[in-house]
């Protein structure tokens, strides 16, 4: 992520783009080799053997459970308005004057650490208040640091205004993160964890492939304060279908 993103922005200022895509090419090989020669896990006792075992029967289970349907709507829509404003801030930043280079160190490479540190926070704020209290309160954070972007409009491509945004939106972002797996997590049974979960993770993705495909002609039309503030209110509907879980939503507090 750290040579993608921010390597690979930093590079663009000095070579060609398909320099940098042969290069990150051959850095993937890499891991290729050490898939390669990595040794197989010991397979657990309750291991599925048949399609039915693997795919049927946990789906047949999760969709039985309470509130399943209200569970995969407010996975696609608690980080709808975050989603469909980061699918546009390379072009706000470049729009603003910031350069490559200083994208690439400032909001891939500083931010990245940001997230990082944003995610071990989020961890041991939900050991203490709990899942539906911290979707709660991270959610709020992800609303403001969204609306936030706004504020670039107006300084200008200002290094530590970008800083000090990054860092808020990050920082909230990994919070997020990983309120939303923690939320994930606690709805699978443990029987059929790898199949529950990966059809929750997969829905947490759709925003980011359908919802978010229409963010450049919004962004055209409304201009980018107003897109960045529309952004922010997307996050209402989300928080709306967490009450539905208010009662039974609940991971005791450390």
């Amino acid at each position: 992520m750290l040579l993608a993103s921010g390597g690979g922005l930093i590079l663009a200022d000095h070579i060609g783009f398909a320099q940098i895509y042969l290069i990150l090419s051959a850095v993937m090989l890499s891991g290729l080799a050490v898939t390669l020669f990595a040794p197989e896990p010991k397979e657990a006792l309750d291991t599925p053997r048949t399609l039915s075992e693997a795919v049927i029967q946990p789906f047949l289970q999760f969709f039985n459970k309470r509130d399943a349907l209200w569970i995969l709507g407010f996975i696609l829509l608690y980080k709808m308005g975050d989603t469909l404003a980061s699918q546009m801030t390379t072009p706000f930043y470049l729009e603003v004057g910031y350069s490559k280079t200083e994208i690439g160190a400032v909001v891939k490479l500083f931010g990245f650490w940001a997230t990082v540190l944003g995610g071990l926070l989020g961890g041991a704020l939900i050991l203490r208040f709990g899942i539906y209290a911290t979707l709660w309160q991270f959610g709020l954070l992800q609303a403001l640091s969204t609306a936030a972007f706004a504020i670039l409009t107006h300084t200008g491509a200002n290094l530590i205004a970008l800083m000090g945004v990054i860092s808020f939106e990050n920082l909230s972002g990994g919070m997020g993160t990983a309120s939303f797996i923690a939320f994930m997590a606690s709805q699978t049974d443990k029987r059929f964890t790898a199949t529950q979960y990966a059809l929750l993770s997969s829905l947490m993705g759709v925003p980011r492939v359908l919802i978010a495909a229409p963010s450049g002609m919004m962004a055209s039309t409304l201009g980018w304060e107003p897109f960045f503030f529309t952004c922010a209110a997307l996050a209402i509907p989300g928080l709306l279908a967490l009450l539905r879980f208010r009662g039974w939503l609940r991971v005791p507090a450390s």
